[in-house]
């Protein structure tokens, strides 16, 4: 499988396969790099091999409107031989005599003119036949779309990160057509998944209503104990003794076991141990290397990763007041407490102007796994995402406390 190790989600990937095989369109949640591409790939390919399902993995991270969505879905059933055929010949005019067999023409080519061949006012209609034939088809189609919440939010805030009440429209109109299209075809089960949450998007343009047609999975982190089996099996993996008290230590400096970083962590360690000769690893050397290589320059480069998602689903003004929010919270011991919400909140307002929705930023922060609520106010999840917010950011900061409101001499 491509991207994260897949280890121990036995219990995941058999409840999203009963979902499936009720008929359930699902809506996969979870904070970023908990697996949840590998999971629904891994799902898939069991239940392919099993041959009770034919699946169609669609990537919308590029795609910029409906056309783009409809067309990339139309290219995937090229996967499936005998869909494709009965999908062409709904294209026909389209492909413009392509080629009668895939070797003749560039899955690429396919899809330019697929797109060609889609506009606004038949984007609508191409998709409609589309999911009819989907529907049609021998087996259950498993039409899994990773990063729609990205096209979303796409439509809802162009360039300039404004939502307008045309773009709400737009927005409205693609989901809506989305969602009738999954209540009348119940051959067609979607999985949608991504790495920016789709719901917080949706309530920021009042649309929430169109989640209401999806069943919500929650990708939970890792237990201590899984995580430590994790390393445990990695490390007999490369001939390396991780005793219990190292993978244990290990545990508590992540807090939070998201998959992708303790196997970053595993790697890390590994490599130290490789460089050093050795074959056993000490709490010590874990330390020395959650401190110089997970928090340095190479967990950095990876953890930009959050940055960058961040940035894209909240734009630039949004996401620098999700900064300094973290970063208040990253040099206050992980805690952001509700006096220093509003503290934010009288010093970021300018006059005449409400300026961000800071309860809109923190919903995202909370739903995408930074915070978490505890009654008084926020905390980061992750002490690893915690301990590089505070590295990245807490050198020149000045505490909200320190600060003055906006308009006061």
């Amino acid at each position: 499988m491509d991207g994260d190790r897949f280890f121990d989600r036995e219990a995941e990937v058999e409840a999203l396969s009963e979902r499936i095989s009720d008929g359930a369109h699902t809506l996969l949640t979870a904070q970023r790099r908990m697996g949840k591409t590998s999971l629904v790939r891994e799902t898939l390919r069991r239940l392919t091999a099993a041959e009770q399902i034919t699946p169609l993995f669609v990537d919308l991270e590029d795609a910029r409107d409906p056309q783009d969505a409809i067309a990339e879905i139309a290219t995937q059933t090229t996967t499936a031989h005998g869909l494709w055929l009965r999908i062409r010949r709904g294209f026909a005019n389209t492909l413009q005599q392509a080629g009668e067999y895939l070797e003749e023409v560039g899955v690429g080519e396919i899809k330019a003119k697929l797109r060609g061949g889609i506009d606004r006012g038949t984007w609508k209609q191409r998709g409609t036949d589309l999911f009819g034939t989907l529907d049609q088809h021998e087996k259950p189609v498993v039409l899994a779309i990773d990063e729609l919440s990205i096209l979303i939010n796409r439509l809802l805030k162009g360039h300039d990160y404004l939502i307008t009440p045309e773009r709400i429209q737009a927005a409205d109109e693609f989901l809506g057509w989305l969602r009738r299209m999954a209540q009348e075809h119940r051959n067609v089960r979607l999985v949608i998944s991504g790495s920016i949450s789709l719901e917080p998007i949706l309530r920021q343009a009042g649309l929430s209503a169109h989640a209401n047609v999806f069943s919500r999975f929650a990708l939970e982190p890792w237990s201590e104990a899984t995580a430590s089996a994790c390393i445990a099996e990695l490390a007999a993996g490369y001939a390396v003794d991780i005793p219990a008290d190292v993978r244990s230590a290990m545990c508590r400096m992540l807090r939070c076991c998201v998959p992708h970083h303790v196997q970053q962590f595993f790697d890390c360690l590994h490599e130290d141990l490789r460089r050093g000769r050795r074959r056993s690893a000490t709490p010590a050397d874990a330390e020395r290397v959650y401190s110089f290589d997970m928090l340095g320059i190479r967990g950095q480069i990876d953890l930009e990763h959050y940055e960058t998602r961040l940035r894209l689903v909240l734009g630039d003004r949004a996401h620098l007041a999700a900064t300094e929010l973290l970063t208040e919270a990253a040099v206050c011991n992980g805690v952001l407490t509700e006096q220093s919400i509003a503290q934010y909140e009288a010093y970021s307002r300018m006059p005449d102007d409400d300026g961000v929705a800071v309860a809109d930023v923190l919903r995202v922060l909370e739903h995408d796994g930074y915070l978490v609520s505890d009654g008084s106010g926020f905390r980061f999840v992750s002490r690893l995402i915690e301990d590089w917010w505070r590295a990245r950011y807490a050198r020149n900061f000045t505490r909200f406390a320190n600060r003055r409101p906006r308009g006061e001499p």
